[in-house]
This record gives structure tokens, sequence and C-alpha cells, in this order.
């Protein structure tokens, strides 16, 4: 599929796409839409910013469209508020006047809102996994009339506890629905959930969901504690664009915003002690162009979807190595170019080598003054030997798999 036209669905949504300037589907819609609207379950593992959302929509868009039902018919899980509502305002940009307002449901906001726009004709929920449970736990609305559950980064909403209401959710739902599932990984626990919760769901794989995307330039400076600022500024004063920058503590996060505005720059910050209107504020401010800087913690690593990010900046080392990868995905988005870069200090060498070898990954050395470093001596890379999954680990019990889908096994030299 080269183009959303080709979709076969209604020409009201092909408009709305249009007017809304999608035309060329990435790989994930490409694939993912087509199987979807056959009504079949879909288990789709990918890198961020590949256009998961849009994948997912399309097939609520129609199911909505064919069928005038009253009552809530489609239900998207996500990890973050901050997601929940990024999700919102894609679904209500597209939706026109031929459909009613998503509604949401996530912590942190007005319970009476929430409630009314369900009450008032919502046929789609968007919602976090605890105040889902909370509302169906207290009977204020029921799920008898869905048909499409959606779990978004359902790695991400597994590492975060959700696992127990997720499986409380799913016991209220009607069993005869269709479910797509996205993730950035496909570890234990969500193959598991999978197996539970999918009827023998089409897999779909794209790229290495374990390295940064390869239109993403990724570099690295070792720079003393002293010399840390100094270099972030070299950094952004190279770049025009749009920059998100990484901290790993709160109180780190407000001290280098606060540094950052001292210097003139325009930056905004969210962390987890930030109140959900400042969240709000700084997201909207940083997405409409009033703040060119935003500094977080890792809450914002998958929360935050943001169009044309031009550099990702870490300036402390994650915790873990998951985390690179979704800070780093940040930017690059949509098969466009982005560049990452890493400060660690040479106390930290052992943690940065460690990083690398556990996402199998080289990142450049630059100097303070962004020149690259040659390499001193010839790395020593993994090899990779590819298997037909005929030969592999068997599948988990149902899934489909589909023609040329391979499996990568890597070996110490």
């Amino acid at each position: 599929m080269q183009n959303f036209t080709e979709l076969q669905i209604s020409n009201y949504i092909k408009e709305r796409l249009t007017s809304a300037k999608f035309a060329t589907p990435t790989p994930v819609q490409a694939a993912a839409i087509p199987v979807a609207l056959e009504g079949k379950d879909v288990l789709a593992t990918a890198q961020t910013g590949t256009g998961k959302t849009l994948a997912f929509l399309i097939p609520i868009f129609e199911r909505l469209l064919a069928q005038k039902t009253k009552g809530i018919e489609a239900l998207v899980l996500v990890p973050t508020r901050e997601l929940a509502m990024q999700v919102v305002d894609q679904y209500n940009a597209l939706r026109g006047k031929q459909l009613p307002p998503a509604a949401l449901v996530v912590g942190g906001l007005p319970e009476a809102k929430q409630l009314a726009a369900i009450r008032a004709g919502a046929r789609l929920i968007v919602a976090t996994p605890g105040r889902l449970e909370d509302y169906l736990g207290r009977n204020l609305f029921n799920f008898k009339t869905l048909h499409i559950l959606v779990l978004d980064e359902a790695d991400r909403m597994l590492d975060m506890g959700f696992l127990p209401a997720i499986r409380r959710i799913a016991a209220v739902l009607p069993k005869d629905r269709q479910t797509l599932c996205f993730s950035a990984t496909l570890e234990a626990s969500v193959a598991n959930l999978v197996k539970d919760y999918m009827r023998s769901p089409v897999r779909l794989a794209f790229g290495n969901i374990l390295k940064p995307a390869e239109n993403v330039r990724v570099q690295a400076f070792e720079v003393s504690g002293d010399r840390k600022h100094e270099v972030l500024q070299h950094l952004l004063g190279k770049e025009t664009g749009r920059c998100l920058i990484f901290a790993r503590t709160k109180r780190g996060t407000d001290k280098l915003a606060r540094n950052l505005i001292r210097d003139g720059y325009a930056a905004a910050v969210i962390h987890g002690d930030r109140s959900q209107s400042q969240r709000t504020a700084a997201l909207t401010g940083f997405q409409q162009g009033r703040y060119r800087i935003l500094v977080a913690t890792d809450v914002a690593a998958r929360g935050i979807h943001v169009q044309d990010i031009a550099h990702v900046i870490n300036y402390d080392l994650p915790d873990i190595a998951e985390n690179f990868i979704h800070r780093v995905g940040r930017t690059g988005r949509a098969g466009k170019s982005g560049v990452a870069s890493t400060l660690y200090g040479r106390e930290q060498r052992s943690e940065m080598l460690h990083l690398e070898r556990t996402l199998g990954i080289r990142m450049e050395r630059m100097q303070a003054d962004g020149t690259s470093i040659p390499e001193k001596k010839e790395r020593t890379t993994p090899v990779v030997q590819r298997f037909p999954l005929a030969s592999a680990k068997a599948p988990i019990s149902g899934m489909v798999r589909l023609p040329g889908e391979i499996m990568e096994v890597q070996l110490e030299n």
C-alpha cells in the first residue's frame, strides 16, 4: 500500500485523512490496518515513532461508522495520561462531524467532566488502567457493546505494574471482541498477555526494537561534571529545532530547567511531581513552539509524541538500557532524521560500555567541541545469525506468523 486512498475504507475517512495531510502510510500502518479491517486480532512490535496510533484509530473509525450502536464500542488502554490525551486529540482531530468525541478516563483530571463525556454518547474511551478500573468498580458504566480493545504500549503498562488492573478489566469485557496489541518489545509478560486475551493474532514485527532507528545519529560526549552544562549549551547553540533533554531525577530536572531559563532559553519541565495542568501546559507549549526545550525525566520517554523533535539529549544516563531506546525514539519519527546525544563522565565509562553491549550498538564518540574522535582500535561486533521461524523456538500458541518473518540470535565472537 503506497497511499491511504488504496485502503478499503469509507470515502469519509479518506477525505478526513487527506484534509489532515496523511498521504503515505508508514510500514506499521500499511501492514496492520488492512488486517485489522478484516476483524483479525493483531500483535505488532515496532520502534516508537512508527505511526502505531493511526494504525489502530483507522479500524476504530470504520467500525464506528459502519455500526450505529449506542454505547461504548472501542476501548484504548495506554500507560500514561499524556499518551491518553494525545490519542484522544488525534481521534478528535480526524473524526469530523459524523462521530462523537472520545472520552478520556485518566487520573489527575476532573472526574465529572470525564463521566459527562461518556454519558453524552462517547463510543470510544481512551484510558489508563488504574482510573478505568476504579470507575468499573463503582459501576459507573459498562462495556456490554464493546467490539474493539486496543492495548497500546503494552510492555510499558506491564512495567508500570498495571497487569492486575488489565486482567480485571479484561474479565468484564465481551469475549467476542477484536484485540489489537501494540508494543515496543515482546517480553515474556507481554507474550503471556497475548496468549490469554488474543485469538490467533497476526504477528507483525518491524525493525530491531532493541536499537535506535537507523535515521537517528547517536553520539556520546565524555565530559567532567563541571563542563557538562557548557557542552549542553554548545549542543543547544548548534540546534535550531526542538530539543528534548532527559535528566535522571525530578530535582535534577527542575535545576537544569532553571539554569536554562537563566541562560535565556525558552524551556519547560515535565516530571512525576508536576500537576497535570503543569504537565499539560509544558507539553502544549513545547508542541506549539512556545518552548524550544523540554526537560523531562523518563516519565516522558514514552508519554511524549511531538512531531519534529530535532535533538534528544541524555544529560544523565538512563537507569536501564531500555529507557535509552525510548528516549532516543522521541526523535527521528516517521522516517525523519534526528540526533541523540549522551553526556557521561569518565567515572561512568563502564556504565556506557554496559549500555552499548546490552543494546548491541556503538555510539559515535565526540569531543566537547563537536568533532568526532577516531576509533583507536577495530571494535568487535556481534555475529548475527538468522534462522527461519520454522527452525526457531516454537511461536506462542495460536499465533499466525507472517511469510518471511525471521528471528535474530546474537552470538559472542
